[in-house]
């Protein structure tokens, strides 16, 4: 009868997590937030319908495991050298602000020492996997301010991960035991330092071995994941510290791929119950007493980090576009919040009451980034002219930016990736005046290399597109697909330079019939269009002027037929299928 009370359990966890996930799919929410909720409504606050409550407790640590494997597995250590010192202090500079300043408010409202300690440590992580999936969504993850995201996300994950490893230890380093804490850490770096030897050593002749059968190559790496979390267990660290370490292990193997494609869904699953059962442990009492807490922390999390990092990442000469954008991605708290305070729960360091907080933190502070990052462009705007007091020349400007020379009847080309490189090229061969607007620090160093003009900058920036003499440009090209940019551009060029030409890219073809609209003379769409036929395009326009004009006309007209093309693909199958039914009806 237990076996079928836990059946049940698992049951109905996975199904009322599907429906509300379901429904946070057509409101463009978290699915976090829907796996949490689901928790709350059939948890003892809810509807009460989970009984075997301590089983799935257990069940949600084998989530926490494999989520830190994942992480283990994707985890390129190399990256963090390559986001730069300026991106490591800013990182490390937000997590040790954020705590100290989040300690102080938590310890006003009169909270022990250690509960504040972990909330206020909750308080400095951002969600890793929101933030991607939002900028992803957007394709801004190769922009400016996406890769400095991802730089400091990225050590804000493995601060966490060395936190998580001192977590069984935080009381004794509160009680000042020096002792216990130098063994803990010496423990740590020893499990550590046989996941690199056996990394180096062993790995390779098993793996080698069991990459020749997919589901042997599964197992091994599942098996490896427990080796590690019961050698983890047995040493005072938490199973979830063994499993980030037996991911890491097998990150530099070139199978670690495939063995991430595979352990996802087991991942996914495990993460669902753990979700939910963070839910569950929502207490209606425990919040009505800790309303203004909470409130307070939300609006510092909102407010205080953004601002923390804005000022961070202005001090070290980013514009206040790139900064602000920077800084409101980190609004929220993380998933790795919610395992810390989970994790402190089962050690006996901290109530019910700091877990059931640090929830319904999250559940505000997620729900509320979702749509700060999605109108980013539009809220930078409109604070714009009060940002003016981050702007900040530093040598980090002065380093990468060249100053534009003055330029008549010039092209100016934004994007200097495949596209943006074969037009540059013909521009070259055509000896036409030209510059570029490029947002990638490695690009701008070989451009000013090659002595060409170049400007350091994302071509959303009013200010940039202040600095490129649109006024006096001949054409204006972007290669980059992004629509807030692009519209921008045209809008802006058309005002100031209504004679100028202008060259945008879209991804889609409802997207470049919509530029046309607003005014593009040319839309590139790189699934249609290569780099070396948008360079030609260019040239023609170049030796012919009004040639480009009958080419838009033509170019309109055929995308229209794409888009009835498409819309016919789509819709005629569902057609076909409901003549074939009601064709049965009349014929019985």
């Amino acid at each position: 009868m237990s076996d079928m009370i836990l059946f049940w359990d698992i049951g109905l966890i996975i199904v009322v997590a599907t429906f509300l996930a379901y429904l946070a799919q057509i409101l463009r929410q978290p699915l976090i937030l829907a796996y949490i909720i689901a928790g709350i409504l059939i948890g003892p606050t809810g509807f009460g319908l989970i009984t075997n409550r301590d089983v799935i407790l257990t069940l949600s640590e084998f989530g926490i495991a494999f989520f830190l494997f994942i992480i283990g597995l994707e985890l390129d250590i190399k990256k963090l050298k390559n986001y730069g010192f300026i991106i490591f202090i800013t990182g490390i500079g937000q997590v040790v602000f954020t705590f100290f300043i989040g300690f102080i408010i938590i310890k006003f409202f009169g909270f022990a020492d250690l509960e504040a300690i972990y909330l206020a440590l909750a308080l400095t992580f951002s969600s890793t996997m929101i933030v991607v999936k939002l900028l992803s969504d957007k394709n801004e993850l190769d922009t400016l301010h996406g890769r400095i995201i991802l730089g400091i996300l990225l050590i804000q994950d493995v601060a966490a991960i060395v936190l998580l490893a001192l977590m069984p230890n935080i009381l004794n380093l509160s009680l000042s035991s020096g002792y216990i804490l130098s063994l803990s850490l010496v423990k740590g770096l020893g499990l550590f330092s046989i996941a690199i030897v056996m990394s180096i050593f062993v790995l390779p002749y098993f793996l080698d071995f069991a990459s020749k059968s997919q589901e042997l190559l599964f197992l091994f790496a599942i098996s490896w994941c427990f080796i590690f979390s019961t050698m983890s267990y047995y040493i005072g660290y938490s199973v979830a510290i063994g499993a980030f370490l037996a991911g890491i292990s097998l990150a530099s193997f070139p199978y670690n791929v495939e063995i991430v494609g595979r352990v996802r869904s087991l991942r996914d699953f495990f993460a669902t119950i753990f979700f939910v059962s963070l839910g569950m442990m929502f207490v209606m009492g425990d919040v009505s007493s800790v309303i203004a807490p909470i409130i307070i922390l939300s609006l510092f999390v909102l407010i205080g980090n953004p601002f923390i990092v804005i000022l961070l990442t202005s001090f070290f000469g980013y514009g206040k576009r790139t900064s602000f954008l920077t800084s409101i991605a980190i609004a929220q708290v993380s998933e790795f919040s919610l395992i810390l305070v989970v994790l402190g729960l089962k050690l006996g360091h901290i109530s019910q009451q700091i877990v059931t907080m640090t929830t319904v933190i999250a559940i505000i502070t997620i729900t509320i980034t979702t749509y700060l990052i999605k109108y980013d462009e539009k809220i930078y705007r409109m604070l714009s002219r009060y940002l003016n007091i981050f702007e900040r020349t530093t040598y980090k400007k002065e380093e990468l930016i060249e100053i534009p020379h003055s330029h008549k009847k010039h092209v100016v080309v934004a994007g200097c990736h495949r596209m943006g490189f074969s037009i540059i090229k013909t521009l070259q061969e055509l000896k036409k005046d030209f510059l570029v607007v490029e947002f990638d620090p490695d690009i701008i160093k070989v451009l000013k290399k090659d002595k060409i003009h170049c400007i350091y900058g994302d071509l959303g920036d009013l200010e940039i597109l202040d600095r490129i003499d649109l006024k006096d440009a001949e054409i204006v090209i972007s290669t980059i697909p992004r629509m807030d940019d692009n519209i921008l551009l045209i809008e802006k060029t058309r005002e100031i330079n209504p004679g100028a030409m202008i060259f945008v890219t879209a991804d889609t073809v409802d997207q470049a019939l919509q530029l046309y609209n607003i005014g593009a003379d040319y839309v590139f769409l790189p699934r249609i269009l290569s780099g070396e036929k948008a360079s030609e395009l260019v040239e023609k326009y170049v030796k012919n002027t009004d040639e480009i004009k009958y080419i838009k006309r033509q170019h309109i007209v055929e995308l229209e037929k794409i888009k009835k093309d498409e819309l016919f693909e789509r819709y005629w199958p569902d057609f076909l299928r409901s003549l074939e039914k009601k064709f049965h009806i009349y014929r019985k």
